[in-house]
């Protein structure tokens, strides 16, 4: 029986100790928190996650809170119109462009401090062994010759220094956006589209972006409340707020400001509970997929250790369960071959000809939008199927290879819709 040692308990390294498990292989999980430490504590994600990651979890068995969390159905995208005289957003803005798209299938969000709880406790009753440490690389030094293959899916800490920045895929080397999440309950619906479970994408340029998403958390159904701010920007003051009820009215009002068709559906809402919000910033980071030991071992990255992707387009908990399911097929074919360097770099090649395309849509969306992205998004309020096919690319962002990237493709794309489709009414 191959032995592997998994450090950290996300949505990748869970995933992969599970489904290992499942398959007969001697598996032990190391993490810092004990599950009813992670269940208690702070809110660690937005986690939003679409049909290709959902249909993992279900292959693995692990779709525990599926029946409980909302079915999320659409996908709306707002964007504010800047003020006529400086081309900026200003207060109460009107919105240049709104539509809802279809997804072809539902997407959904689970706390992570439900599911990594659930899982955690999981893996252990079906016989796993659970290690609560804090892993340090002299940890994975000593663990290194006693395992057969050691994965790190630890994206924090002293264990990420091991992987060194691949620059020619890292073109931002700062953070480029200020993160601030809050969990409420109470929002309402909004009074003018149809009353269906939707992310909605608010864009104000010039200025950040609000994105409101519904959940499932530790007390039932909730919603997500998620700035992104522009650093430096007016988005960019929650930093040094430890107090939680002063972190959701600095969110409201800001909502007030620039987003107020979001407000006026958020005048009565509270935190889920006083663990409810977070706030952060990180630089959006490719990583070399192997971290070598001081003793000459070497350790495999893991999805956020290795492809650390900005959450703009909320695909951190996807991305981490496509990277969990493709090493999981590479252990398994590997049979009782050597975990050796050469097959941990092919097997993170297999992943990243997923996570390249992730990549290269978040951080396009991290910059100033190019006229014919623009276009695009416009054009979903002609046309149903653009707001569809932009809504459904959250689930395979591969297929925005084809129109979304290149001024000519989007044309020749819009072309086609005018000469062969009906706008919408």
């Amino acid at each position: 029986m191959r032995k592997i040692l998994v450090v950290g308990a996300g949505q990748a390294g869970l995933q992969l100790a599970l489904s290992l498990q499942g398959r007969g292989y001697e598996v032990t999980v190391m993490s810092n928190r004990t599950p009813d430490e992670i269940r208690a504590g702070r809110v660690m994600s937005t986690q939003v996650m679409f049909d290709q990651a959902l249909q993992h979890e279900r292959d693995a068995g692990l779709d525990c809170w599926e029946s409980q969390a909302p079915p999320i159905e659409a996908i709306g995208v707002s964007v504010a119109a800047p003020d006529p005289a400086t081309g900026a957003a200003g207060e109460f803005p009107e919105r240049a462009v709104d539509w809802l798209g279809s997804l072809d299938a539902y997407a959904q969000s689970v706390d992570q401090r439900v599911k990594m709880a659930g899982w955690m406790e999981m893996f252990a009753a079906r016989g796993g062994q659970l290690v609560i440490h804090g892993a340090a690389v002299s940890d994975l030094d000593f663990f290194a010759g006693k395992y057969d293959l050691v994965l790190v899916a630890a994206g924090k800490g002293e264990l990420v220094s091991m992987f060194a920045r691949d620059a020619a895929r890292s073109p931002y080397d700062s953070p480029q956006r200020a993160l601030a999440v809050s969990y409420v309950h109470g929002l309402a619906p909004r009074s003018d589209e149809p009353d269906v479970e939707a992310v909605r994408c608010n864009l104000v340029p010039g200025v950040g972006e609000l994105f409101v998403m519904p959940c499932l958390t530790t007390s039932g159904r909730c919603d997500i409340l998620f700035w992104e701010g522009l650093p430096g920007g007016p988005l960019d003051v929650f930093q040094g707020v430890s107090d939680p009820n002063e972190h959701l009215a600095t969110t409201l009002e800001l909502m007030e400001r620039y987003t107020p068709w979001e407000y006026a559906r958020a005048t009565n809402v509270e935190l889920t509970d006083e663990q409810g919000t977070l706030a952060g910033r990180y630089a959006p980071t490719v990583r070399h997929p192997v971290g070598h030991l001081p003793g000459g071992g070497a350790a495999l990255g893991v999805a956020d250790v290795v492809v650390a992707n900005d959450p703009i387009t909320g695909q951190g908990s996807n991305s981490a369960s496509k990277c969990a399911a493709t090493y999981l097929a590479a252990i398994v074919e590997r049979g009782d071959l050597p975990f050796d360097e050469q097959w941990m770099r092919e097997t993170f090649d297999h992943y990243w000809a997923t996570a390249r395309h992730v990549t290269k849509w978040t951080n396009a969306m991290l910059a100033p939008p190019p006229e014919h992205v623009l276009t695009l998004l416009g054009a979903g309020m002609r046309h149903q199927e653009v707001a569809d096919r932009i809504a459904n690319g959250f689930n395979d962002p591969a297929d925005f290879e084809d129109f979304f990237y290149e001024p000519r493709a989007a044309e020749r794309y819009l072309a086609s819709l005018e000469r062969g489709s009906v706008p919408r009414a």
